[in-house]
């Protein structure tokens, strides 16, 4: 979670304390007389008999009520930790006190830097002037850090900057996201490398790193493991041109305790996957694998064997094996002609019928199906033979397909109320001599047990 995103309910109840110490604030630099002529007027100096060890209390009593500087540590930092990274910078300018908690550790475990140029992007850039404070001052303390930078190239250079910069820091989790490409893609790739191995060098205890689409290469992998080895548990790398399937194994040799990975299907090996199937490896939880295309027929996709597939699920049994398809109908060959583990398919292109009805026959492991697009030819027996086959198929999407009423309601009654997530759209659905699409959602929700429609699109 970053700075400032809070629950809506958080953030509006510490927004009304932030009005009240902002409006206490006010009164404490600007309205000193009128704190005098309030203890001047109170019923406490106006009436004498009760003794002037009583007045003084009750005049202390009030002071004390009015001055926030003397509130706890502990209790400033729990209010700090809610208060967005702007609201809490004025509030460190109050007093002493406030500036003291500001600059404690706990409050600088986690920091996201926001990189962007203002005339091309959304959000607003973290100031120039709080990020030198941070790489001087609380450098040591950062543990959760992540970089989010626009598509401008200079975004992503300053993001490098900063990362060379952090020298004394004890690193766990860094992320660096753009929020549109090509951004990290664009710098110098000696440039990028060489900020990142500061980081690498210098934090000896990263658990999780997420550097997809960037120039990362093989000898900073090495770097990383030679440094972190011990530590690293998940690694995202999808979209990293400049590794190879050498670098990857590399991480798997080494990172034993590796539980989650993503990656290019182009590194994908049977030697990595053998690797991560050894003794002495962690059993691994998620493998994602990014299979993508942006040239038809530049690239030829090669097959993994069925037996590196096999070393993998009985090394690691609960593994999620997730897939992500963005290639056109010519270039699925390779894919699916044996049994492969996969959990989780999801096409961003076209797909034919021939491939999934090879889904049906060599997915036994899915558990969600999302078909993007399949063209005008009805899917009807593809379908039910995922549903015969599937055995743990749990949720299901389709879009710009079709589908005849008659074979959906007959799907659906194969999977039964397994089926905890279905998102069809209105027009997928075809009718024919049993059912119109109108009296599909009452034979669907009579299979799953619960109310269900089809997705409509809004008309705006």
């Amino acid at each position: 979670m970053g700075v400032g995103d809070y629950p809506m309910a958080v953030s509006f109840h510490w927004l009304s304390k932030s009005c009240y110490l902002e409006a206490t604030f006010r009164m404490k630099r600007n309205n000193f007389s009128a704190v005098n002529k309030i203890v001047q007027s109170s019923r406490v100096v106006k009436q004498p008999k009760r003794g002037l060890c009583s007045s003084l209390r009750q005049t202390h009593a009030l002071s004390v009520l009015l001055d926030w500087g003397t509130l706890p540590h502990h209790v400033i930092l729990q209010i700090f930790q809610y208060l967005p990274l702007l609201d809490r910078a004025r509030a460190s300018s109050v007093c002493r006190r406030w500036n003291e908690v500001f600059h404690i550790p706990d409050l600088w475990r986690k920091f996201e830097f926001e990189l962007n140029q203002s005339a091309t992007s959304y959000f607003k850039s973290t100031h120039p002037d709080l990020i030198q404070q941070i790489i001087k001052k609380h450098a040591a303390h950062l543990q959760y850090v992540s970089f989010k930078v626009d598509s401008s190239t200079e975004s992503a250079e300053a993001a490098c900057d900063i990362l060379s910069q952090l020298v004394n820091c004890s690193i766990q989790t860094l992320g660096l996201i753009s929020t549109a490409k090509p951004s990290f893609m664009n710098v110098p790739k000696s440039h990028f490398v060489s900020a990142l191995t500061v980081v690498f060098v210098n934090s000896k205890s990263l658990s999780s790193i997420k550097i997809e689409d960037t120039p990362v290469d093989d000898p900073s992998l090495k770097i990383l493991v030679a440094n972190n080895s011990d530590t690293l548990r998940l690694l995202k790398m999808s979209s990293c041109p400049h590794v190879s399937s050498d670098g990857i194994l590399c991480v798997a040799d080494h990172c034993q305790g590796l539980r989650e990975l993503a990656l290019n299907y182009y590194i994908l090996s049977d030697e990595l996957l053998l690797a991560l199937s050894s003794e002495t490896h962690v059993n691994l939880e998620h493998l994602r694998i990014d299979v993508v295309s942006e040239n038809p027929g530049q690239i030829k996709f090669h097959s993994i064997k069925k037996r590196s597939w096999d070393a993998l699920i009985k090394h690691s049994p609960g593994v999620n094996v997730v897939m992500y398809f963005f290639l056109y109908e010519e270039e699925f060959e390779a894919f699916f002609k044996e049994e492969t583990p996969v959990t989780h398919l999801y096409f961003g292109r076209s797909v034919s019928r021939a491939i999934l009805g090879r889904i049906g026959l060599n997915c036994p492991r899915l558990i969600e199906l999302v078909v993007c697009a399949n063209g005008l030819q009805p899917l009807d027996s593809e379908l039910i033979r995922i549903a015969e086959h599937c055995k743990n198929l749990t949720a299901l999407g389709l879009s710009e397909c079709e589908v005849s009423c008659s074979a959906f309601v007959e799907f659906v009654r194969l999977c039964g109320r397994r089926l905890t997530q279905l998102s069809i759209m209105e027009e997928v659905l075809v009718p024919d001599d049993r059912y119109t699409p109108d009296e599909v959602h009452t034979e669907v929700s009579k299979h799953l047990g619960r109310v269900w429609f089809p997705d409509v699109m809004p008309i705006w």
